[in-house]
């Protein structure tokens, strides 16, 4: 155990690494109330259905999606602190002007703010690719997983509290105005000491770096997208299984304890990918998650707890496989161009999350709560299995010996 902890607090002991991690977690806290603010702004204040809640909200995502490649370009291009200025202001802006705007505008405000949204999750990751030495990334990024799941049991919650208790989304939702601009002002202390332009490595000149489709086009980036849309995926399928499951046994006031339980699992998960000699590779980590959640509904029958301790082994694994991702995308490019890498990878799981919690839904309503699990775990697996076999198929083959190799004597 006292091995597991040194190796993150040689991290932690590193150069500005510490700095990453605490604005990290302070600046998406307004990130994760967002969603959860925004929809119960629409029914309780503008008193709509939560249709209408789900339209603005996916207004949101859809920005969010769009934007966050061309942000990330733009992190490489500029550097951190245009960009996040520039953002975290548009923000403020948003929210706390969006408690006046009618439905209508706020719609499209909605798709500008999430096309212009402050890039934390990108920045994050983009500073820890740039900033901490590759052969502690894994551990950086576990890390850094952890943490996120630390403010997602946060935020919201926090946000659905301030609201339902006054009755009103106005205070919350400018609150959070003032803590996105809050997050974009600490996103700028991850800025380089010297001029913010864009980190790069020392290069090459007689390796030239891939650029654009060379680049983007290659099946293991794209399958690595891939993947991390599927994390997203089954994340979100999962969440609304839970709730569904729980209500057919008329344990729905248990779903939080559920969600909270398979959080725990995570943050164990990721702590151990971190620390661990032999971390598991994204596909296996991906696999495993997917074909472990599959089955829990069928638990959840017998009531809450018993779907609560089905989930554990698909919890363990969620931190894993996001950490993993991400480590994976960073490596796969070259340090000119990891924020716009980080950006592809955010609008894969935000395209994930947007598609697990509708696919779910669509099998619940036609067969039975247990299903939503089962098709989003298959999904998930499926693309893993997908990833496996095309890292075993164009794994190069060792050359065939001539036969004067062969006859020759060994050397030594």
């Amino acid at each position: 155990m006292l091995k597991a902890f040194a190796s993150y607090r040689g991290l932690l002991a590193l150069p500005g690494a510490r700095t990453v991690f605490v604005v990290g977690l302070l600046a998406r806290l307004p990130f994760t109330a967002a969603s959860m603010a925004l929809a119960l702004h629409v029914v309780i204040d503008l008193d709509r259905g939560y249709g209408a809640a789900g339209l603005a909200d996916l207004m949101l995502t859809l920005g969010g999606a769009v934007g966050a490649p061309l942000l990330g370009r733009s992190l490489d291009r500029f550097g951190v602190r245009p960009v996040v200025l520039v953002t975290g202001t548009v923000d403020a802006v948003f929210w706390i002007g969006a408690p006046y705007l009618p439905y209508p505008w706020l719609l499209a405000a909605s798709l500008v703010a999430g096309f212009m949204g402050l890039p934390v999750f990108t920045a994050i990751r983009r500073a820890i690719a740039t900033n901490i030495p590759s052969e502690q990334q894994r551990q950086a990024f576990a890390l850094d997983a952890i943490l996120v799941e630390v403010v997602f049991m946060v935020g919201p919650a926090v946000a659905v509290g301030a609201i339902t208790a006054v009755n009103d989304a106005t205070a919350t939702m400018t609150g959070i105005g003032v803590l996105y601009l809050g997050a974009g002002l600490l996103l700028t202390r991850l800025a380089p000491a010297g001029a913010d332009g864009a980190a790069a490595a020392p290069k090459d000149p007689a390796v030239p770096e891939p650029t654009g489709r060379s680049l983007w086009l290659r099946p293991g980036f794209l399958l690595v997208l891939g993947v991390s849309l599927a994390a997203n995926l089954v994340l979100a399928g999962s969440e609304i299984s839970i709730t569904a499951v729980l209500r057919g046994v008329g344990d729905t006031e248990w779903a939080g304890v559920c969600v909270a339980i398979w959080c725990a699992a995570s943050l164990v998960g990721g702590f151990w990918h971190g620390a661990t000699s032999r971390p598991w590779r994204l596909p296996r980590l991906m696999l495993l998650m997917g074909l472990t959640i599959a089955p829990v509904g069928i638990a959840g029958h017998a009531g809450w707890i018993w779907l609560a301790v089905a989930m554990l082994p698909s919890g363990f694994m969620c931190a894993p496989t996001l950490a993993s991702a991400s480590e994976e995308i960073t490596r796969a490019v070259p340090p000119s161009v990891v924020g716009q890498a980080a950006g592809l990878q955010g609008s894969a799981m935000t395209i994930g999350g947007a598609i697990g919690a509708p696919l779910a839904g669509a099998v619940i309503d036609h067969s039975a709560p247990a299903w939503g699990f089962a098709v989003t775990g298959l999904v998930g697996a499926s693309l893993a299995a997908l990833t496996i076999a095309y890292q075993y198929f164009a794994r190069p083959k060792p050359a065939a010996k001539s036969t004067e190799e062969a006859d020759a004597p060994a050397t030594v």
